[in-house]
């Protein structure tokens, strides 16, 4: 990530300064401790149950080897349709608001929803709305972890794949170190980090070129190694109805209107070639070394959730140190 970073400083001062803003031109990258903290939220017992007929989940797995990106056939990535029903999906943006203060008698602006902010190491970030621009909540919430994790294995395939990190087909998840030591990991309890980042892109908002970072425990007895990316809205790309004339009716629509309008378009998750800028494969809505990006909103608004699958450490030999990102 540091190395697109860098080329993006570049670009921002480049236009600071041709912009005639020569006064430190830098400082949108400051980088700031932070901390998030989430009220408390009263979730319904029934709130996202197991289903009772899992057949309904539609599991898709990247074809990388045969699309635009064969360098990532070992990587993996899986699309997964109807985890969550619409109903489902809107009731956890609601409690994630709840989460940040908003709908309560106290105004909170925009409902508790803030910029979100590029991590720099733990406890740290900086803003970099040329790099990332959206609006962010973080609530960390292990009931609602361990639930959406119980959904997530009524996939077909996606319990028994998940299930252990370990042996040769794994070596490009663990590391080829990591597999020559026998290293196995397993999922944790919860499955899911129970911090859970909202994410909401309204149109010209995106997020640049980048791979999610690793999540590692202080103990480091638990780690990440897969991406959740929960998509809780739909876009007209999905539902097959991103043609020209309703594009530029919606863009039209949010001009005059000077609002959002209800259904999303662009905002795709693209996986990219780390060797050419010009190979590329959209995901319509992985694993953590996937370089993607979240393409611009072109309408509407986009909402996701992401978090981390965590492994904890079953056996093998030692571990070695590594670099820990967070």
């Amino acid at each position: 990530m540091a190395t697109i970073l860098q080329k993006e400083r570049t670009r921002f001062n480049a236009a600071a300064k041709k912009n005639g803003n020569n006064s430190n031109p830098i400082k949108t990258f400051q980088i700031v401790d932070t901390n998030y903290k989430s009220q408390p939220v009263d979730i319904r017992d029934d709130f996202l149950a197991p289903l009772e007929d899992p057949s309904v989940i539609k599991v898709e797995k990247v074809d990388f080897a045969s699309g635009e990106l064969p360098e990532f056939k070992k990587l993996y990535a899986v699309v997964l349709d109807n985890i969550l029903s619409k109903q489902e999906c809107d009731q956890l943006i609601h409690l994630a608001e709840l989460s940040a203060g908003g709908h309560g008698e106290a105004k909170i602006l925009d409902n508790g929803w803030k910029p979100a902010m590029v991590n720099a190491g733990v406890g740290c970030e900086f803003y970099a709305p040329q790099y990332r621009n959206s609006d962010r909540i973080i609530w960390d919430n292990n009931v609602l972890v361990e639930r959406l994790w119980n959904r997530i294995r009524q996939g077909k395939g996606i319990k028994e794949y998940l299930s252990a990190l370990d042996g040769p087909d794994y070596a490009p998840v663990l590391g080829y170190g990591a597999t020559k030591r026998g290293e196995r990991w397993v999922p944790t309890k919860q499955g899911i980090n129970e911090r859970m980042r909202f994410l909401k892109y309204g149109a010209g908002q995106f997020f640049r070129r980048h791979c999610d970072g690793v999540f590692e425990t202080a103990d480091r007895s638990q780690r990440s190694f897969y991406t959740v990316q929960l998509y809780l809205n739909d876009s007209a790309q999905a539902l097959g109805m991103d043609t020209p004339k309703r594009r530029q009716a919606a863009i039209a629509y949010e001009s005059k209107e000077k609002q959002r309008g209800k259904l999303l378009f662009g905002g795709a998750t693209t996986f990219h070639s780390p060797d050419n800028s010009d190979k590329s494969m959209d995901i319509d809505p992985s694993q953590n070394s996937l370089l993607h990006s979240g393409a611009d909103v072109v309408a509407g608004e986009k909402y996701t959730m992401r978090s981390d699958i965590m492994y904890e450490f079953e056996s093998g030999k030692d571990k070695s140190a590594g670099i820990v990102f967070h």
